[in-house]
């Protein structure tokens, strides 16, 4: 439960050196490289943007090699492939690699050209194609399509927009033309074209194409000088000229394939070096030195300052940072409570003078959560198969294990508040030792049954809320303590806690409370005088107190009677914690019904296997949909009620100049 302890670094170091110590500073990852004002003319920065758009495009072009591989030669992963991480790498094993990234770039771009040959040659395919079903109603033409006829005659090759006959076409030409003479060969037809050859005196041409004009006639776009037939050959071998270039590019990357390892390293390596270059243009530089500052943890800094004044010529200064610095934050936890890291986070860090609240929030993040899902079955399904895969992929990216492990510890408590309640996939046990074993054994719960006894859970889940709340607060008061602000504390918190714990032990004082809540004792009257002055004095106090920023004692009693109306958002935030009950309830009852669906095929074979059936595939939507709510209220209890009490985060999370790679990452550490 730390907020790790920062030291601003400043570094001062030979040119020469530059690139050795950027890179080394790279791959240990633990410095965070800050902008330097210049303030005399001695030090300039580096202008390297051209640089890093070129990195850019290289990278660009070595991801699109990896998706033309992807598409045409895939690689086959197992399913899990993802758990598996990012294979390691040595210093040396790096600069081997890298010293090929230039041939493997041409390899990208090879892998690209044949892409766009692929790409062009199926568009030119597509076209051919288009032409070829324009010519497909012409085959029977033995002529080509711009034949317009001989010394004494005229032709005309055309279409009509519809079905028509050959004794329907000469009477509308007869009735255009009624003196011309014609002769019409039906090339093809079909119910939305017809195409036809018609032949006539040449001294009628012009009569002829005026009546045909008047009829709907329409000549080919763009004829071909060369017979349907002809044309159509020509084409497929186009086509067939196209397709076959599609192979050949094709076999090529398959034979590339054996490249991907080399591509995704190549893109590692680019990147590595397109963020060495932008941090590069941060240094502030001179003839022969550069200057560069930023922060590192604490437990961290002697290890670098040791490792570059070893190795370079270099100056190392580490500072406290000022109060005024914008200090990143990092979190450090132990195994138990690192997990929930990726909660706090989501939310944010803490602010400058807040503490890290992730070991606190563990313990009940766990419990709530718990709580929800609540059965031993479900339980158990996620702590296996979280345990197993921690166990298997033991090389996972930090924020995948640190998921796995926190369902992991979710299971277990599942598993826990399952027992308590009594619940094993609901009722699974009772519903199978009764239809296939005609048994009345069941399992019965250690602490009782929610689905028998919901006030029990409902009034249990008060308290835990209460718990949770009161817990909030007592944080606040340790922050404003250890800041030295007692009157705060006392005014913020120790009054709150007088008003909001003071109604509640009134509450139990009284009987019809009692009653409605199904608790089994009423508090003595000596307790509700004592409650009562407690709230009272709860109420002034924070009357009195919570506008003391004004000066003016009517805003200031004001805003005081505001705050003690705040009273009804504890009220709101202690009925938020039903959700444990309706969580709870939600999950054992709908595998309830699940269960009572399977057992309908009876005790035999078929119902058996019925069973079977409806049992995994109802459990596995059951677990799955409230496994999900579960986490959205857990994350929500703790972001709005508990996080709401005490915690305002605003944190600026540390960010290291380091290996930012996707396929690999470097063995050593510091």
């Amino acid at each position: 439960m730390a907020v790790l302890q920062m030291q601003r670094i400043s570094i001062c170091a030979l040119k020469k050196d530059r690139k050795q110590i950027l890179e080394t500073l790279q791959r240990r990852g633990v410095v965070e490289i800050s902008d330097l004002v210049l303030e005399d003319g001695v030090f300039e920065k580096s202008d390297t943007a051209a640089q890093r758009i070129q990195f850019e495009k290289d990278i660009a072009a070595a991801t699109s090699a990896l998706e033309v591989l992807d598409t045409y030669a895939p690689e086959k992963t197992p399913m899990l492939s993802m758990l598996e991480g990012r294979r390691a790498l040595t210093t040396q094993e790096y600069e081997a690699a890298g010293a090929g990234a230039g041939q493997t770039l041409e390899t990208a771009r090879r892998l690209n050209a044949l892409s766009r040959t692929i790409a062009e040659n199926r568009a030119e395919i597509l076209k051919l194609q288009t032409q070829l079903d324009a010519l497909t109603p012409w085959l029977g033409l033995d002529v080509s399509m711009r034949f317009s006829g001989t010394r004494s005659t005229a032709a005309f090759i055309g279409s009509f927009a519809d079905d028509v006959p050959l004794d329907a076409l000469y009477a509308r030409i007869a009735q255009a033309a009624p003196e011309a003479a014609v002769h019409i060969d039906l090339v093809s037809h079909s119910q939305d074209q017809t195409c036809v050859f018609i032949v006539t005196h040449r001294s009628q041409a012009a009569a002829v194409d005026e009546a045909l004009r008047t009829c709907g006639f329409s000549r080919p776009a763009s004829p071909a000088k060369e017979s349907p037939a002809e044309r159509q050959k020509l084409l497929n071998d186009a086509a067939a000229a196209a397709q076959s270039a599609i192979d050949v590019a094709q076999k090529e990357i398959e034979g590339l394939a054996g490249k991907r390892g080399d591509l995704r390293f190549l893109t590692d390596y680019l990147r590595l070096r397109a963020e060495k270059y932008e941090v590069i243009g941060r240094l502030a530089q001179s003839k022969r030195t550069f200057l560069l500052s930023g922060y590192v943890t604490a437990g961290r800094a002697a290890a670098v300052e040791s490792e570059l004044t070893g190795k370079f010529d270099a100056a190392v200064r580490l500072e406290t940072p000022g109060p005024d610095e914008d200090v990143p934050v990092v979190l450090k936890n132990n195994s138990f409570s690192e997990p929930v890291e990726t909660v706090v986070e989501s939310y944010s860090l803490p602010g400058r003078g807040e503490i890290d609240p992730t070991t606190i929030m563990s313990f009940f993040y766990y419990i709530l959560f718990g709580m929800m899902l609540s059965d031993a079955g479900y339980g158990l399904v996620m702590a296996i198969g979280c345990g197993v895969v921690m166990a298997k992929y033991k090389n996972m990216e930090p924020g995948i294990a640190k998921m796995i492990k926190m369902f992991f510890f979710c299971g277990l408590s599942t598993i826990f508040w399952g027992v308590l309640f009594g619940s094993f996939f609901g009722d699974a046990v009772g519903v199978i030792a009764s239809t296939f074993f005609h048994s009345d054994f069941k399992l019965s719960p250690l602490w009782f049954e929610p689905v028998s006894e919901p006030m029990r859970l409902l009034v249990f889940s008060f308290l835990i809320g209460i718990i949770h709340l009161f817990t909030g607060l007592g944080i606040k008061f340790y922050q404003l303590a250890r800041e030295g602000q007692i009157k705060d504390a006392i005014y913020d918190v120790v009054f709150w806690y007088l008003l909001v714990g003071g109604g509640i032990f009134y509450l139990l004082t009284m009987s019809m409370i009692t009653e409605m809540l199904g608790l089994s004792f009423t508090l003595p009257p000596i307790v509700a005088t004592v409650a009562a002055v407690c709230a009272g004095i709860g109420a002034v106090g924070i009357i009195l107190t919570s506008g003391r920023e004004s000066r003016n004692p009517v805003k200031r009693l004001l805003k005081g009677l505001y705050g003690v109306y705040n009273v009804t958002g504890y009220l709101s935030d202690i009925l938020s914690y039903s959700r444990l009950l309706a969580l709870g309830l939600a999950t054992g009852v709908i595998a309830t019904v699940f269960n009572k669906m399977g057992s309908m095929g009876g005790g035999g074979i078929f119902g058996a296997i019925m069973f079977i059936l409806v049992f995994l595939v109802g459990h596995t939507l059951n677990i799955g949909i409230n496994l999900l709510g579960a986490y959205v209220h857990t994350n929500r209890l703790q972001f709005v009620e508990f996080f709401g009490k005490f915690y305002e985060g605003g944190g600026r999370a540390f960010s290291p100049f380091a290996a930012h790679t996707k396929y690999y990452k470097f063995k050593e550490e510091i």
